[in-house]
């Protein structure tokens, strides 16, 4: 039996990272990512209903929406499984937290302030060439100075990070380190090092949970368990059927067509799931990728 709780479910994540009282955890967590840059001092989570979720990720896709004391934005987000175009719903998600920025009248002159988006991947990006983080800014193609320092993305691929404990060379690696392996380890390390993964034992005990709080997480463990056994099986669906096709017209590209196949049925089921929720077929077909056509056919 595990001694900490899995970080990537819903409510180890929250745990975590998205708590009032807990707060100097993801404080702490943001300042050694953005170390050398700058040092946040406090944040106020808000509201989450500010961003656009939708049930189709649900079990999948976890987010914490929070200002710094300075205005800024940070979005902190955990997704556990791929997603065809999850560049473009992070482009998505972050324009959406610019745009409410918005104040109506002519005193407002377009103060925006920076956004931030920070993306824990379970996953490898197709362009990422098995880079554990990606950063991307706003700059100049040519001289690739900064353009504006209004937004933000920074992708954190887990996969791709590969050292072990003494080979964590800072703090940032540490937390990584820690996150990536917590449901499997016997002890907290690094709590020489740093006197916050002294706090974060504290706070991921399986042992030390209320009641109440085990069974929120014992059914958190059962959705993210069945979500990823159901995203596995659909990968091994599009295998299979390209296995069957490549005879007829190579093996590598009935592969391809398969993993399509199998990626635009699981694409149909979310969008049949958002259409039954109330949503536009336009709402649908922009976070999604289907046509108009194909999610009025559902």
């Amino acid at each position: 039996m595990s001694k900490f709780i899995n970080p990537f479910t819903d409510i180890g994540f929250k745990k975590i990272f998205g708590q009032s009282i807990t707060k100097n955890l993801l404080i702490d967590f943001l300042n050694d990512l953005l170390e050398g840059e700058k040092h946040i001092a406090d944040i106020t989570f808000l509201d989450k209903e500010q961003m656009p979720i939708y049930d189709g990720d649900r079990g999948l896709i976890y987010d914490i929406y929070c200002t710094t004391e300075t205005g800024e934005k940070i979005i902190v987000e955990m997704q556990n499984k791929y997603q065809d175009r999850f560049k473009e719903r992070s482009l998505y998600y972050l324009s959406q937290a610019v745009v409410r920025q918005g104040e109506r009248g002519t005193k407002w002159q377009y103060d925006i302030k920076a956004v931030y988006g920070v993306f824990f991947m379970n996953f490898r990006l197709s362009t990422s060439k098995g880079r554990f983080r990606t950063d991307v800014i706003l700059a100049d193609r040519d001289t690739h100075e900064l353009f504006i320092d209004k937004m933000r993305f920074i992708f954190l691929e887990l996969p791709s990070f590969c050292k072990e404990e003494d080979e964590c060379v800072n703090d940032f690696e540490r937390w990584i380190y820690v996150l990536k392996n917590m449901e499997t380890l016997k002890r907290m390390p690094f709590k020489a090092q740093k006197s916050v993964f002294d706090e974060l034992e504290k706070i991921v005990d399986i042992s030390a949970l209320s009641k109440e709080e085990r069974l929120k997480y014992d059914e958190s463990i059962k959705i993210y368990r069945d979500n990823l056994a159901i995203a596995s099986g659909q990968r091994k669906l599009g295998h299979k059927e390209g296995f069957e096709e490549g005879f007829g017209e190579g093996i590598e590209r009935g592969i391809e067509k398969g993993i399509e196949k199998g990626i635009k049925k699981e694409r149909q089921e979310i969008a049949f799931k958002m259409k039954s929720s109330g949503m536009t077929p336009e709402q649908i077909m922009q976070m999604t990728g289907l046509s108009l056509k194909e999610i009025r056919e559902l």
